[in-house]
């Protein structure tokens, strides 16, 4: 049985969460609660503090897992992505491609215990709610660009996870929840400085034709009977067309796939609006898809505590053809190969 987490931990978890500041401790045990062979990142680095260590340095170390950057040059100061495994890693790659993805993807190699090999992708998409259907569009073009570079493994067993900043067509979103949500965080934190890193303001989160109504939706949030009206006028804007793409391209959406009529909503924590975190399966592996939920709380962490982000945890089987020559005894757990693609 191979587990795999998709866990987007806020700004590298070096942002307060429900008072929490540095939120190594939090994160540690909600991770260890569901002990995963494998953790994909999507904010797992955090350019922004500079020469301090960084928490998932601290969580590799504490959960003897290996590390595997998906940081580059190129991406300036914006959350990279990153792994975390005990699996045997035989190389791995990070995925550039100026002026299309907002930033790099990882990809990563791994041995399972069976002796198989997985190939596993963490991705995280652009957010911009602001910018509506303009970066529902953006998001489109980084998905194609997704699906190109997972061209390379067509036909081998693999999975893609990570934050998509989306909902998939037909999934609910509880639109009045995520703006009592912002507000929350507009009274709480400051405008500006460390403490708002990954935390949107409320004008960020607004298209911008509708920023003119931002205080008569301030005042409506506090107005039951109007939550109704926010949900039901959110779910008819919202963009679903990118999502949409890895469905036709075959890939399984695996929470969906285990839990057809559950919400499954992954953020914000605090207060569950929506499912925008993911693990997908190529038609390949989707067969060996045991379970799959989205993790509430752990060792006595709500999730909220430890990030605004729930993770996502799936399990595989074991492969029905593994390969016959491997021998994971002879794997140490660090990259084998390491490239850096244009």
């Amino acid at each position: 049985m191979t587990r795999v987490l998709s866990y987007n931990i806020l700004a590298g978890g070096m942002t307060p969460c429900a008072g929490e500041g540095r939120r190594t401790e939090p994160l540690l045990r909600l991770i260890s609660a569901v002990q995963p062979d494998l953790i994909g990142l999507p904010e797992g680095l955090n350019p922004r503090r500079g020469t301090e260590k960084a928490v998932v340095e601290e969580l590799a170390e504490r959960l003897e897992m290996t590390l595997i950057r998906g940081d580059h040059p190129t991406a300036g100061d914006e959350f990279q992505v990153a792994c975390l495994t005990r699996l045997p890693v035989l190389a791995s790659r990070v995925h550039v491609r100026p002026g299309v993805l907002t930033r790099p993807v990882l990809e990563i190699h791994v041995r399972e215990e069976d002796g198989s090999e997985l190939t596993v992708f963490v991705a995280h998409l652009l957010a911009s709610f602001h910018k509506g259907r303009a970066a529902e569009h953006l998001r489109q073009r980084e998905i194609e660009a997704i699906l190109n570079i997972m061209a390379g493994v067509h036909g081998q067993p693999h999975l893609l996870m990570g934050d998509f900043n989306a909902l998939a067509p037909g999934e609910p979103l509880r639109a009045s929840a995520l703006l009592r949500y912002v507000l929350y965080l507009d009274q709480t934190l400051p405008d500006e400085g460390q403490e708002r890193d990954g935390h949107p303001h409320l004008a960020y989160v607004l298209p911008d034709r509708l920023r003119p109504l931002q205080p008569l939706l301030a005042h409506l949030a506090r107005n039951r009977p109007a939550l109704w009206f926010i949900d039901a006028l959110a779910g008819l804007y919202v963009p679903r067309k990118s999502i949409a793409l890895l469905q036709r391209a075959g890939y399984i959406d695996c929470f969906r796939h285990q839990h057809p009529h559950e919400p499954g909503f992954t953020c914000p924590a605090l207060m569950p609006a929506g499912r925008i975190d993911f693990i997908f399966a190529s038609p390949e592996l989707a067969p060996r898809l045991r379970a799959c939920q989205v993790v509430q709380e752990g060792n006595g962490i709500s999730g909220s505590q430890a990030s605004d982000h729930l993770p996502v945890l799936a399990e595989f089987g074991p492969s029905a053809t593994p390969s016959p020559e491997s021998d994971p005894t002879q794997t140490t757990p660090q990259a084998l190969a390491t490239l850096s693609l244009p």
